[in-house]
């Protein structure tokens, strides 16, 4: 196997809420446009951002994260996108520096050149300080160039290129203007297939993008070939039903081809659409937001006795954050109107205005060992005993509870299944 090589950036920011996502999707999609195939990666575990850039790129987003999936993971989806991409784009996360596993740790490691994106909406020469500064932090980082975010006028963009240093390329600058911005909610940015004018505000950006953009890619960044991972396919020949609607949406691409991979047939239906149950062996509920969809999700009886029998039966079902939110007895809504779930598991949450846990999350289960992150809004109260505690890797506050019944398997941390494709696969074996 060979080494693939392909132009790459690492697109980085001095800290969160800076527009990475925007300067992201502007590039993909304008060099989509320009005829290229677009791979783009995203850093951490995120579940919002990545369905933007995959309406951008025309393309599957998959996480990038050297603690969730380790460094073999990494570098094994860099090589096979390398080898049919034109340009690979990777968002990273929070701040460049930001972590105990870094973008920056991400770039240098991988060699992949940074383009740093700077909110300059309320600076003027500060912003080649600022600029700098993340070139110079770290040795061994190469900062290809700078892009601002939220400019006021041509002029302004003027004055922040002009601040900045010779060793710094200037790249250009996006406006800041209404149609521009990409709609959030408390969890991030509003998922992209709730958004009926995304493809419109994609193109927006790639216009603002177009007005200054070079038709020139970066240096080509060499990706060797690692040593594929090959495990059993426990999986073959099962049907697992998986919950996808506007209600549980946070899947990570990686997961699903995990379970293909093992043998699985997938099967998706929509609890909010009021489907019943799949023919299947085993169920997922993944995370999502059904403290928006409650009164559908109420009315689902079909569905709520159809899994009452399936655990019953003793048949796998992996409840994950908003799965678990569902399987409980009620759930509050922020207006404090409380709706009946499907009573799998004793207990009942309620919607906080508060982030209640955020982090990186690993446990150990009968199964094995799994890596993933928590990240929610609720306070459960749930009258069973965790079989588990999650633990977080930076010794954060966040431990979340791992609840079994039967063959039921709940909590609120999103797994990611490449950490232990054998414990992720008997999950779903009875």
């Amino acid at each position: 196997m060979s080494e693939h090589r392909c132009p790459a950036l690492l697109v980085s920011a001095p800290a969160s809420g800076q527009g990475k996502t925007s300067v992201t999707a502007a590039l993909a999609r304008w060099h989509r446009r320009q005829g290229r195939k677009v791979s783009v990666f995203k850093t951490g575990p995120d579940f919002l951002d990545p369905t933007v850039l995959a309406r951008a790129s025309g393309g599957a987003v998959y996480q990038l994260d050297l603690w969730m999936g380790g460094e073999e993971d990494v570098r094994e989806r860099l090589h096979r996108a390398a080898a049919e991409a034109d340009l690979l784009l990777i968002e990273g996360v929070m701040g460049l520096f930001d972590g105990s596993l870094s973008s920056a740790d991400l770039a240098v490691r991988l060699g992949i050149p940074v383009l740093a994106v700077i909110d300059g909406s309320a600076m003027a020469q500060t912003f080649g300080a600022v600029a700098f500064g993340l070139a110079h932090y770290r040795a061994g980082l190469r900062v290809y160039g700078v892009t601002a975010n939220r400019v006021g006028s041509d002029y302004h963009a003027q004055l922040l290129a002009d601040s900045l240093p010779p060793d710094l390329t200037w790249l250009g600058a996006l406006p800041r203007a209404a149609e521009l911005a990409l709609p959030e909610r408390h969890l991030g940015l509003v998922a992209a297939g709730e958004q009926d004018d995304i493809d419109m505000r994609l193109d927006a950006l790639a216009d603002a993008w177009g007005a200054h953009a070079r038709d020139v890619l970066p240096a080509p960044v060499g990706f060797p070939a690692t040593h594929r991972s090959v495990f059993m396919p426990l999986l073959k020949g099962k049907r697992i039903a998986i919950a996808q609607d506007a209600a549980f949406c946070f899947l990570y691409p990686a997961n699903l081809d995990l379970l293909r991979d093992a043998g699985a047939e997938l099967i998706f239906f929509s609890p909010v659409a009021g489907d019943a149950l799949p023919a299947c062996d085993a169920v997922w509920l993944p995370g999502g937001y059904p403290e928006l969809h409650l009164a559908a999700l109420a009315r689902n009886t079909r569905l709520r006795d159809a899994l009452h029998a399936h655990v019953d039966a003793e048949l796998p079902l992996l409840a994950e954050c908003g799965g678990m939110l569902y399987v409980l007895d009620a759930l509050t809504d922020r207006d404090g109107v409380t709706y009946p779930m499907a009573g799998l598991l004793q207990g009942q949450a309620a919607m906080q205005s508060r982030l209640c846990a955020l982090g990186m999350q690993s446990v150990t289960l009968p199964e094995g060992s799994l890596r993933g992150h928590t990240f929610h809004y609720a306070q459960a109260q749930i009258t069973r005993s965790p079989v588990a505690l999650t633990v977080n890797p930076d010794k954060g506050p966040s431990r979340e509870g791992v609840y079994r019944h039967h063959r039921m398997t709940a909590s609120f941390m999103h797994l990611y299944f490449p950490s232990n494709a054998d414990a992720a696969m008997r999950l779903f074996l009875p």
